[in-house]
């Protein structure tokens, strides 16, 4: 597709629109193009004064910024009622505000800035990062200020109603009543099992079945790809290394170990800076050493955590030191430790670190054979870098040039590989890599039947990909699902019999007719509870949660549910114990009634705006959208 765009671009045609395209830029710059033709859509009006697509967009991007991740299922539609109805609340406060005379003086809207900490170095205020803080917002000091102003009178207005809300004392007690109130009780679970094992499933049942539910057993569209892989470790063993240069390259460490090295270290690195504070790091270095005390591996760590990441990539080795190498805190752990110890946490001017001791005075410097595969390994490693280097920037090219993956095998002598089927969500191994999917499905490959650019997995390998065979979406053939099918109605023939046998036992109770023979006879017995708060978790909360909505009587009180896992479960209900405001210590005593007010508060205030919407004329332009 990009080399049909790039012939297509050299003709006639393109050019004459390319020359249009260039003489409006130079006459009338780019607002002539961008937003010449239409002006900004309105999404709402509230009392005559408009919300634009733009606000509703930037209001939209807030909202999905402060939820964070864990979106991707949710409708954007969804998303941007959700902001909308934000924005005509914000809309309708601001109206009402200002028609009430509400202001914010300049002082308070300076000093508001002032304390913004993201406008801060070290806690004090820098004009130039809060300017530039204000333009990556994309407001100048005067928006800023202005949109400042708005939302101190908005909370100004909210405080209004969310700090003058009160309760009594009879209030405060009835609640405790209700929260403190614990219950006691009895219950009889009937759980699912093997009563129906001896009951044979048709297989005009399992087609029926599968007839009426086609839908559970779509098998999702799918992709099978071909693709090259450029893997650093295959560049390096394909290189040689000469064996008289590791000699040479050993015998130097050799000298320099026994001319002037006493010890050996390795390090894990927890670097202080402006996101990790000492503290933080030491605690950190504190869970490194407590990991490496139950047995893991200290280069494993080191890979890891370091933050120095140049040793890490050697399992945290740091080289030799003759007492003066390493800042001082680091030697004077060193002198503490024994050969292979692992000090504590120590703490340096480039941050905190765990020291291992490898080598010492006293130990014989390794063989070559035992030194032989980390001297290949330095030797290759300038090489290896700039050899994949100029393979994927031969790759980019080639994926782009070519029609085929067969003339880039064949250039840089890379195998053709060929992926299981892909579905949308991703797959295993590489294939779980989002960056594969995306490009996988993209129109260009997919539709297109492009190669992909080239996509970099990490800092080792680099793939390009193309469609080999794409799978529509399609019912799995009953062969295949009759297993599944099985299982679901042998499940369900289970629900049947627990709730057929839980109807049985409800009738053998309330009429007290042979009970404890029916019990014996089906394995059943009450389980008693004295004392369950509504808050407990010591039973399981589905029982809990029908125990606190039944009614207290003089006699004993049935009632019974399905659980979520088909369980069946029949309760009785023996006695009601009233809490108290008395019994709660004084700190939940304030914390509760802290939590009460607030609620009030926050209940207010909701229905102030829900006033304040019946009396304003709103117009929503979104569609099936409803104010």
């Amino acid at each position: 597709m990009l080399q049909d765009i790039r012939e297509k671009s050299l003709g006639t045609f393109g050019k004459v629109i390319i020359g249009l395209i260039i003489a409006v830029f130079a006459l009338f710059g780019v607002e002539s193009i961008i937003g010449g033709f239409t002006q900004p859509p309105s999404v709402a009006d509230v009392n005559g004064e408009e919300i634009t697509q733009f606000q509703l967009d930037q209001a939209t991007q807030n909202l999905i910024a402060s939820i964070g991740g864990g979106l991707d299922g949710i409708d954007q539609g969804f998303l941007e009622s959700i902001a909308l109805n934000q924005l005509i609340d914000e809309t309708i406060l601001r109206q009402k505000s200002t028609d009430t005379g509400m202001s914010i003086s300049s002082n308070r809207i300076d000093r508001g800035i002032l304390e913004t900490e993201s406008f801060q170095i070290n806690g004090v205020f820098d004009s130039d990062l809060a300017v530039r803080t204000m333009a990556t917002q994309g407001l100048n000091v005067s928006m800023y200020r202005e949109s400042l102003a708005q939302q101190m009178l908005l909370s100004q207005l909210a405080n209004a109603y969310t700090s003058t809300s009160f309760v009594t004392n009879a209030e405060l007690e009835r609640f405790a009543q209700l929260t403190g109130q614990t219950r006691d009780f009895r219950y009889m679970s009937i759980t699912m099992g093997t009563r129906t094992l001896g009951a044979a499933i048709p297989d005009q049942e399992i087609a029926s079945y599968y007839e009426s539910n086609q839908d559970e057993f779509i098998e999702e569209e799918s992709i099978i790809l071909q693709y090259v892989l450029l893997n650093k470790n295959t560049i390096s063993e394909e290189l040689s290394v000469d064996e008289s240069d590791l000699r040479s390259r050993y015998e130097l460490e050799r000298s320099e170990f026994e001319g002037s090295s006493e010890k050996r270290a390795s390090h894990i690195l927890i670097e202080v800076n402006a996101e990790v504070s000492e503290n933080q790091a030491l605690e950190l270095a504190e869970e490194a050493k407590r990991r490496l005390d139950q047995g893991e591996e200290f280069s494993d760590l080191a890979l890891e955590l370091s933050s120095d990441i140049v040793s890490a990539e050697e399992g945290g080795d740091i080289g030799y030191t003759d007492g003066t190498a390493f800042p001082i805190e680091i030697e004077s752990a060193l002198d503490e430790l024994e050969l292979n110890a692992i000090s504590g946490p120590v703490i340096s001017e480039f941050g905190v670190h765990i020291v291992k001791l490898t080598e010492d005075a006293e130990n014989i410097f390794p063989s070559f054979e035992e030194s032989r595969g980390r001297l290949e390994r330095d030797s290759k490693s300038s090489e290896v870098e700039q050899i994949y280097a100029e393979k994927l920037q031969d790759l980019s090219n080639l994926a782009f040039e070519t029609g085929d993956l067969e003339t880039i095998s064949e250039v840089l002598g890379l195998t053709i590989l060929e992926s299981e089927p892909l579905v949308r969500s991703g797959g295993n191994g590489i294939f779980s890599n989002q960056n594969i999917v995306s490009a996988a499905y993209s129109d260009e490959v997919l539709i297109d039947r492009n190669n992909s650019d080239v996509i970099e997995l990490d800092d080792s390998q680099s793939m390009v990909i193309r469609v080999l065979e794409f799978n529509e979406a399609a019912a799995l053939p009953l062969g295949d699902v009759e297993p599944e099918i099985a299982v679901i109605l042998r499940t369900q023939m289970e629900r049947n019999a627990v709730q057929e046998l839980g109807n049985d036992l409800i009738n053998k109770v309330q009429g007290q007719n042979e009970v404890n023979e029916f019990l014996e006879e089906n394995e059943l017995e009450w389980i008693a509870e004295t004392g369950v708060a509504r808050n407990s978790f010591t039973v399981n909360r589905e029982i809990v949660d029908e125990v606190f909505s039944m009614s207290a009587s003089d006699e004993a009180e049935y009632s019974n549910i399905t659980l979520n896992n088909g369980t069946f479960v029949l309760i009785e209900l023996n006695g009601i114990t009233e809490g108290s405001i008395g019994s709660i210590p004084e700190e939940q005593r304030i914390a509760l009634t802290e939590s009460i007010i607030a609620d009030l508060g926050n209940n207010d205030f909701q229905g102030y705006i829900s006033s304040l919407r019946e009396s304003s004329d709103i117009q929503a332009n979104l569609v099936d959208e409803e104010f």
